[in-house]
């Protein structure tokens, strides 16, 4: 029988979904079925992708995010200051966005 991978090694997206997940407070199978997995299969699907054992396609991850409340790129954000960054971004004002935006590039 294959052995779980230490929290430690895991994906970054897995960990990321796990730990959004638990601060919905959301199981698995909630999860699965209010991203539109059929009830039957959603917490099966749900734990083998935060034990990453597989990978959900891009759709998928777009409409967990949506669930979550929370942007897809930080799903994938291995450093932590960015994945904060991207969980802060879509609550900045238009106008916060637009000096952010134009102090890394230069343009507006």
């Amino acid at each position: 029988m294959a052995r779980l991978k230490p929290l430690q090694s895991r994906s970054t997206f897995a960990k990321r979904l796990r730990v959004a997940r638990l601060a919905k407070g959301l199981s698995q199978k909630e999860l699965g079925i209010q991203a539109g997995i059929d009830e039957f299969t959603a917490s099966a699907r749900v734990n083998q992708w935060e034990r990453d054992r597989h990978m959900p396609d891009v759709v998928m991850v777009e409409r967990l995010a949506a669930v979550l409340g929370s942007p897809a790129p930080y799903f994938y954000a291995r450093d932590e200051a960015l994945a904060a960054w991207i969980l802060a971004f879509p609550s900045l004002t238009s106008a916060a966005k637009a000096k952010f935006l134009k102090s890394v590039t230069g343009k507006e």
